[in-house]
Parts: structure tokens; sequence; C-alpha cells
């Protein structure tokens, strides 16, 4: 088993992964969190997935409560940032109040997910938290804020030339029609 934690820290800084921001609300009060431990699970039912640390004030805050998921566009960094823990100049914007019962969302995300809880389960130092996904909505257009290396990056679009290669595409694991007996 490793045990080196700089080591598996650096390892799955490898993984560009999407960048959330999971909002709840405690009395009357919301809060977010930055997440980047964040997937599908089901589709039926629709179940999605955030990983929190358990010690973290956001992981005491979801247990048993409503929450969304905030899929952040890379014009939201200041989000990102502002979740994560670091200063900001102005407070969010948050969407208009979400119906009884659901979390408020984050005002622009390219996507949002309003879920109430699911299950709980131990994830070591983590807990994680499956949402039954109760209203889901996104916007067109928008590009994703990506998480790579320890920092927040736009995704950059490809860049094409045109034409890179011509010529039959040569398979080495296909049997050549020579070889067919």
């Amino acid at each position: 088993m490793i045990t080196d934690e700089r080591l598996l820290r650096a390892c799955l800084g490898h993984f560009a992964t999407g960048v959330t921001v999971v909002t709840c609300e405690v009395d009357g009060v919301p809060h977010g969190a930055t997440v980047n431990a964040f997937t599908a699970v089901s589709l039926d039912p629709a179940l999605v997935l955030v990983s929190l640390h358990r010690r973290s004030r956001a992981g005491r805050h979801l247990a048993g409560r409503p929450f969304t998921v905030n899929v952040l566009g890379e014009d939201q960094r200041h989000l990102a940032e502002r979740f994560a823990g670091r200063r900001a100049e102005a407070p969010p914007r948050w969407a208009a109040r979400p119906p009884a019962g659901l979390a408020p969302g984050l005002a622009g995300s390219l996507a949002t997910l309003s879920c109430t809880p699911w299950a709980a389960y131990d994830g070591g130092d983590h807990v994680l938290f499956v949402g039954r996904v109760e209203e889901a909505e996104y916007r067109e257009g928008g590009r994703p804020l990506v998480f790579f290396e320890g920092e927040f990056r736009g995704l950059q679009a490809p860049h094409r030339t045109g034409i890179v290669a011509s010529g039959p595409v040569r398979r080495p694991w296909a049997v050549e029609s020579s070889d067919r007996r």
C-alpha cells in the first residue's frame, strides 16, 4: 500500500477533472464548497456522488441535507476560488429561490443538479454523499472550468491545422487480407 501522500496527490493531480461548487442551506443560510470529486452514479434512478473530507465544514453541513451541484464554467473561476476558501471581493450571485426541499444554486453555472439525500458512505478520510437528482438544467455554449496539476484552467479548443496525415490506416492488430485463408 502506498504511504507517500505527496506522491499519491501528484499522481491523482494528473487526472483532469471538472470543477463544481456543491451548495446547501443550513438554518436559512446558503453554504458552498469547491469540489472536483463528483461523478454520475446512475440514470435510473438519477443519482450523483460528491466526495467531501469528513472533517470539512461542508462535509458536516451536507449530512442528511439536500444539496445542489453547480458545474462551473471557465468564466466562474472566481467562484471556485471563493468556495475553496480564498478571499473574494464580491458575494456570489445565487440563482432564483429553489423549490421547497431543495438547496440553493449559483447563478450562471454551466449545469445545475439539485439533489435530495440518497445515501452516505464511508470513504476513509472522506464521506461519499449520493444524491437523487430532482431537478437539472444546463446552459448552452459555455466552456468548463478544469482542475489539473493543482491549478484551475480553461479547456483549450483542439488545434486544427488541416490534414495531418493521409493514406491508408494501418491496423497492426487486424488480419491482412492476404493472410486470410
